[in-house]
């Protein structure tokens, strides 16, 4: 008997550097776009992007790395990247990252790190990132072999996305990414499918069967947990009306019979009152904010409360529910068969949602900011991307404008981040290079993240901003007119420069209007550009937000203005 002949040596294991680890991990897990500024402790991982599939965005800071890949992941449903250098660039990143914590956005930020060797030393720019991170992400990696990286990342994109999305942070020391190791497989991560108990959709539905007043409050987890379709395959089915926090405008279309509108401090009247009479609320992918609710014991006093949510911790967190369901939104929504009678509810909150419509027809000749971005958002169309800043104006975006899907209306929900509108715009280009998409921002807001007018120039990204300008800080302003006796501090911003000329010297076409004459030409010059483009606006610097509802108060104590 012949023995068998012995079998060749195996092939030695390839030894790749862990820097390319890392950009074939970012390509297996499906990236296209990441954002980022280089620097000495990432530099290994700049090297190695050199010819990959992967497209870097250089911003001008990393700031504004984090919150394009924020609103990239918004659009797109996938997580965001973001990469910087050890130190100071990691700090520079943290307003992006807690943004994204805030808003529950799937984000991976990758952070160069000083070498294991020199850790804890003080070295040059080295920082505690793993900690300094801790509260804001909702997991941290400080990879110490490079060994580890594919697993590490794979399991990074994984939790980002999973469940509640967030922000996962990987801290990388350059003597990782420099160092040498063998590819490996991954596991194949499957999802497990959630089986709710029969009991509570039964009582559900039976809750929903008695209501005589439902009321649906919708939030900015719909859109996270993409569940509009399954929201509005409900809505058709049950004819329940609805209102929406300010994350949450869109899921239902603004301009839905059953939407009665957004809730909470600069909601609607209709909204706020159909909340305070409701007998049956049922919450959807939101959280109770303060924002939302203003004084949570006052917050629909009348209703039980049916919470859907893919956190199980915000279940019952701030307000108990009578029936809970943490997980899937579409499999609760799709699973709920209860037909309740709300015609003549419905007709009552479409008849105060009439009643209490805003009013654009303001005296005088000066250009009034709600008219115009009504006119705007009309113009414009459904497929348009409005990405705000913060203030005045991001309030006026958000009750005048019209949304047919939640991700055309990206917004700092949780934090409220100055600065946001611009680079959020350069994400949602980026992941839809055929939308619409306009910045809507302050001059306060626009100046805290004005050098990415340069990373517009540099990409040829047409984005659309509309710079609403009363060379004040507006919402600090109306605070201390109404609740600081008119001590007006530190809100004056008349020294600002001359917009359209720094647009210029970016290399960005700008105009600039100040009466109303001009709104209807400006709107046309704006959307028929087809490179990146300023309209800079001089509003009223006394304009306020209406109705607004006074701090630790109930919604319905809402102070208004009329002319």
């Amino acid at each position: 008997m012949l023995s068998p002949a012995p079998r060749p040596p195996a092939p030695l294991p390839q030894q790749v550097l862990g820097a390319q680890l890392v950009v074939e991990a970012l390509e297996a897990a499906g990236s296209e776009y990441i954002f980022g500024y280089p620097g000495g402790a990432i530099m290994p991982v700049y090297d190695a992007l050199t010819g990959s599939s992967l497209k870097h965005i250089l911003v001008r800071h990393e700031q504004a790395a984090a919150l394009a890949a924020d609103a990239y992941a918004r659009v797109t449903g996938q997580a965001g990247v973001c990469l910087a250098t050890s130190g100071p660039g990691a700090t520079n990143l943290i307003t992006g990252i807690a943004n994204a914590f805030m808003d529950s956005v799937p984000m991976v930020a990758i952070t160069g790190q000083v070498p294991t060797t020199l850790m804890g030393t003080d070295a040059f720019q080295e920082i505690d990132t793993f900690g300094l991170m801790m509260p804001i992400v909702k997991h941290s990696f400080l990879v110490r072999d490079p060994a580890d990286i594919p697993h590490v990342f794979a399991e990074a994109f994984r939790i980002a996305t999973m469940g509640r999305p967030g922000p996962v942070l990987i801290d990388l020391p350059k003597n990782v990414t420099n160092g040498f190791a063998t590819r490996a497989e991954l596991p194949v991560h499957q999802p497990k499918a959630i089986a709710f108990d029969s009991d509570a959709v039964a009582a559900a539905d039976a809750l929903i069967a008695a209501a005589v007043k439902p009321l649906l409050y919708v939030g900015g987890g719909v859109a996270m947990a993409r569940a509009e379709d399954a929201l509005r395959r409900f809505v058709a089915r049950t004819a329940i009306p609805s209102v929406a926090t300010l994350k949450g405008l869109g899921s239902i279309p603004t301009d839905d019979p059953t939407f009665i509108g957004m809730l909470g401090m600069h909601g609607s009247r209709a909204a706020n009152i159909a909340v305070e009479e409701c007998d049956l609320l049922i919450c959807i992918g939101a959280r109770f904010d303060d924002r939302a609710t203003g004084k949570l014991a006052s917050f629909a006093p009348n209703a039980k409360v049916i919470h859907l949510d893919a956190d199980p911790s915000e279940i019952g967190k701030l307000r108990r529910a009578e029936v809970g369901f943490a997980g899937d939104i579409v499999a609760a929504l799709d699973g709920f068969s209860a037909q309740p009678h709300v015609g003549d509810w419905l007709a009552h909150c479409q008849g105060r949602k009439r009643l209490w419509a805003p009013r654009y027809d303001a005296p005088g000749q000066g250009i009034y900011a709600p008219a115009l971005l009504k006119t705007l958002a009309d113009k414009a169309g459904d497929g348009a991307i409005f990405t705000c800043d913060v203030g005045l104006h991001q309030m006026w975006v958000a009750q005048h404008c019209r949304f047919s899907r939640p991700q055309a209306h990206l917004t700092s929900g949780g934090l409220g981040t100055m600065g946001y509108g611009v680079p959020a715009g350069i994400g949602a280009l980026l992941a839809e290079p055929d939308a619409t998409v306009i910045t809507v921002s302050g001059d306060g807001s626009f100046m805290m993240n004005i050098q990415e007018l340069a990373t517009l120039r540099r990409y040829r990204l047409p984005l659309k901003i509309v710079l609403i300008d009363n060379s004040q800080l507006g919402m600090v302003r109306q605070w201390q007119e109404l609740f600081f006796e008119e001590n007006f501090s530190e809100i004056d911003l008349s020294d600002n420069p001359a917009f359209s000329e720094v647009a210029h010297a970016f290399g960005i076409e700008a105009f600039t209007i100040d009466c109303r004459d001009e709104v209807a030409g400006g709107i046309a010059r704006l959307l028929g550009t087809g490179g990146p483009i300023l309209m800079h606006v001089r509003i009223d610097p006394r304009e306020n937000v209406w109705p607004l509802v006074p701090p630790n108060s109930p919604n319905v104590e809402m102070l208004e203005k009329r002319w």
